[in-house]
């Protein structure tokens, strides 16, 4: 009895350091009541204790891998037991967002839902119940998930009367709903989520749910390319979440680096996603990232990763990955492999009721065929991917569909036609609140004359604007302007500013520039040795190394946990976290001293040099479309080039360099 007793009391302690939000004591308390539980004997109660202490690992420290770990041995421990009530808090107990596999979310929806009909326990039935919705949305069955999640979500505001389980439930529902783009189904619940208490400025769970339905919120309005609108509701739903819980944000950090990646600023984009990646609701930014970087060998290896953890089954998470996989092998040059993971894309997609995936995939599936060199088979292909999408709706994807279209009409000799998407094209930017890369630009400016900038806050407004052009030629540069051209030595200021150029308006990190300069060429591995000293070791060879051995660290860790060897994961986990610490010592995060964070400091001063380098050769060169370039870039820690609608002279840049978002 004592040690029950002494493991009762564990758990009280627990509580009491989960109220005043000390992470770390509810971990020592909760590791006393799993020990004095289980040698008592007392299966369930420790398989309790084990989930509470779980999702205190997984969600108060964001180490998923451990948190996974004790999920596990919850189940070992009550497996064998006669039917109870804790099998199934046991099978959900995990968020149902953090499960890869909608399959095996879906078997223990079934098993808990189960247990909570044969045991009247309302707010069990709720999770299930969410949990089932959830795995049946992301399989691409839509509409009998939603019908559960709807159940689900009566209940959560209704008999259901366990704040935390009925919250875990409406993660799920906000979940279903991101990845289905079912936004009018998350506004039409979210008032009356907000009237129950679920969502809304409070500290713990409400704060964490409000943050998730902002997030939603966001994807909305970035498919509809009001940009500025989903990064205000962000930055406010991030403030809110770290003023009340004093930790970094999840969902808002998720949805903002995806916007980031839009934008161009993939430095801080690295940033808001360091540690997460672990994560399923991470892995498509992550994933991006390195794509929008031009690391295609990591873009394509966190595609498969993730898509390994989903399974076969899953149809809706599992689009996007794909989409990833076949742009990464693409611009790699590897046709079949990008024909394998569009055949792949093709069966997963295949009757989604989802018009924004289907648009994505088929998008896809033509410029697998523009890359074998098809091009009227991808122009008709994406012909029939335009006429679905409709603009008011999905207004940015349809830009982007439109400048493809542009782009091979071009290229097959059909200028007439060109024009005609260009012009559409044009129109429909100039209404929209988005980044436009510079290669756009440039098709944009040459068919068209139109010049829609890197937002419409940058669109040229006077005809009188007159063309400073900067192109790439043999080893050196081109620069133009009123008539004159000039041939300039390749430098690396030059590459900085054709970066900037063929973006105006987007800022860049002084390490994104680096990084795109230098290139991201593994350099065959991390140095153990030199992991105490990051302001030597990170540079932009050493940062990609970094990246490649998270990665396979962290698939290391997923087949670790599936084969049950949780040692094993706790061990890539370990080693995990000391490496995400030293990358993000290169951002200058959490508070590291200057140190640490030198490399940013050495990138700022090293771009900024290179930069009014590069500007002063051509002020000397070509004088008046110099100086009005000088008056434009913007140096220090964040780059821009910067120009005004009233500038009499705007640079464009031809041919960007690969990579430029």
């Amino acid at each position: 009895m004592a040690g029950i007793e002494q493991a009762e009391e564990a758990l009280a302690l627990a509580s009491e350091a989960y109220a005043r939000f000390d992470v770390d004591a509810v971990v020592a308390h909760l590791s006393a009541a799993v020990r004095g539980f289980t040698a008592a004997g007392e299966k369930r109660r420790a398989a309790m204790a084990c989930v509470r202490l779980g999702d205190t690992l997984a969600t108060g420290m964001g180490n998923l891998t451990a948190g996974r770990a004790w999920f596990a041995r919850a189940r070992r421990l009550v497996e064998d037991e006669a039917p109870c009530l804790e099998q199934g808090w046991v099978a959900v107990a995990a968020m149902g967002c953090d499960v890869d596999d909608p399959v095996e979310l879906l078997s223990l929806a079934e098993l808990a839902l189960d247990r909570a009909r044969r045991f009247g326990d309302v707010n069990l039935e709720t999770k299930a119940l969410a949990d089932a919705g959830l795995a049946h949305v992301q399989a691409g069955h839509i509409a009998d998930g939603m019908e559960l999640l709807d159940e689900a979500m009566a209940l959560a505001c209704g008999p259901a009367d366990d704040t935390e389980a009925a919250g875990r439930s409406v993660c799920s529902f906000f979940t279903a709903c991101y990845y289905s783009a079912d936004f009018e189904r998350a506004a039409s619940w979210a008032e009356l989520f907000r009237r129950h208490g679920l969502i809304g400025p409070e500290s713990g769970g409400r704060v964490f749910l409000s943050s998730h339905c902002d997030a939603v919120q966001a994807a909305l309005l970035v498919e509809l390319g009001r940009w500025g609108e989903a990064e205000t509701v962000l930055a406010r739903a991030k403030a809110d979440f770290e003023r009340v819980m004093g930790m970094p944000s999840w969902h808002p950090d998720i949805a903002l680096a995806d916007l980031r990646i839009r934008q161009g600023r993939l430095a801080e984009a690295e940033a808001l996603l360091l540690g997460k990646d672990q994560a399923v609701q991470a892995l498509l930014p992550a994933a991006r990232l390195h794509l929008a970087r031009g690391d295609l060998e990591l873009a394509g290896a966190t595609a498969r990763r993730g898509l390994r953890g989903m399974g076969g089954r899953d149809r809706l998470r599992a689009v996007d990955l794909l989409v990833v996989l076949v742009d990464a092998e693409l611009a790699r040059g590897n046709l079949a492999d990008a024909t394998a993971a569009c055949d792949d894309l093709t069966q997963r997609s295949t009757e989604l009721d989802v018009p924004v995936l289907q648009a994505r995939s088929g998008r896809a599936r033509a410029r697998v065929l523009a890359g074998g060199g098809n091009l009227d088979g991808a122009i008709a292909a994406l012909e029939g991917v335009l006429d679905s999408v409709d603009t008011g709706q999905l207004p940015w994807l349809r830009a982007r569909l439109l400048l493809d279209l542009t782009r091979w009409r071009e290229a097959v000799g059909d200028q007439a036609g060109a024009g005609i998407d260009a012009k559409s094209a044009a129109a429909l930017l100039a209404g929209l609140d988005v980044v436009v890369g510079g290669e756009d630009l440039g098709l944009l400016a040459r068919l068209t004359g139109a010049r829609p900038g890197a937002s419409t806050a940058a669109t040229p407004s006077r005809s009188a604007t007159r063309t400073a052009e900067l192109a790439p030629e043999g080893r050196g540069w081109v620069a133009s302007h009123a008539g004159r051209s000039v041939r300039l030595r390749d430098t690396k200021g030059l590459r900085y500013l054709a970066a900037l150029i063929a973006s105006p308006g987007v800022e860049r990190h002084a390490l994104d520039l680096v990084d795109r300069v230098e290139g991201v060429a593994l350099p065959g591995g991390v140095d153990r040795r030199a992991l105490g000293d990051a302001g030597a070791l990170l540079d932009a060879r050493a940062r990609t190394a970094y990246r490649h051995r998270i990665e396979q660290l962290r698939a290391e860790a997923d087949d670790a946990l599936a084969a049950g060897r949780l040692e094993t994961a706790e061990a890539c986990q370990a080693e995990l976290d000391q490496l995400v610490a030293q990358l993000a010592g290169a951002f200058g995060l959490g508070g590291r001293d200057r140190r640490a964070a030198s490399a940013t400091e050495r990138a700022r001063l090293n771009v900024t040099r290179a930069l009014r380098t590069a500007i002063a050769g051509l002020a000397e060169a070509l004088p008046e479309a110099g100086r009005a370039l000088d008056r434009r870039v913007r140096t220090g820690l964040f780059c821009v080039y910067a120009p005004k609608p009233d500038d009499e002279i705007r640079w464009i840049v031809h041919s960007p360099l690969n990579g430029t978002v």
